[in-house]
């Protein structure tokens, strides 16, 4: 379990950095220049992958709670919906007029969703802390950013693309969640 705190709390504060330490941060680009601080940031992002996955593989599960029964439907629906909404961040649509942070909201519902379904202590750790950082990172990046200045309306069309691209990803991932992550998403094993 220790590997995968490490990870949870290596891939939050290298997250959170800029937004806590944005003058340091200022300071480390203007010495090591743009592309090296983010390739050190990458190399950070891909040890703190490397520790929860390794992490996750060899925690032992100890059960904490018992989910929900209806948990399961609800997850599917939040794992659906955090899709449509990671990918909101990167194309011009109006869910990005009504939400200001939809990556970062959609890893909430990802991550609420996981720990309706799951109540054992690695879903826990992994899914509670990473919805943790993204409320987190939510409230540091509105404090240094100020106020919202809404996008402009986008066509519809982009927002149609966009929940169908959501939909297949979602479907890729649901039918591949027993091969990937060793779980069977939809029939009684945790997510």
């Amino acid at each position: 379990m220790t590997k995968l705190v490490l990870g949870i709390l290596l891939w939050s504060f290298t997250h959170l950095f800029p937004s806590v330490f944005h003058g340091l941060k200022t300071s480390l680009v203007a010495k090591l220049g743009e592309n090296p601080y983010k390739g050190i940031f990458t190399l950070l992002m891909v040890l703190a992958i490397y520790l929860i996955i390794s992490g996750w593989k060899a925690a032992v599960p100890e059960s904490w709670y018992v989910a929900p029964d209806w948990g399961r439907h609800v997850t599917a629906l939040l794992v659906l919906i955090a899709f449509i909404l990671f990918f909101a961040s990167y194309a011009t649509t109006n869910i990005r007029r009504i939400l200001r942070h939809p990556q970062l909201i959609g890893v909430a519902c990802w991550s609420a969703g996981h720990l309706l379904a799951n109540g054992e202590s690695r879903s826990i750790v992994l899914f509670g802390g990473l919805a943790l950082w993204a409320v987190v990172e939510i409230v540091l990046i509105n404090r240094r950013e100020g106020a919202w200045i809404k996008p402009e309306p986008a066509p519809v069309k982009n927002d149609i693309v966009l929940v169908v691209a959501g939909v297949v990803v979602y479907a890729v991932i649901a039918a591949s969640h027993q091969w990937l992550f060793g779980l069977a998403p939809f029939t009684g094993g945790s997510t």
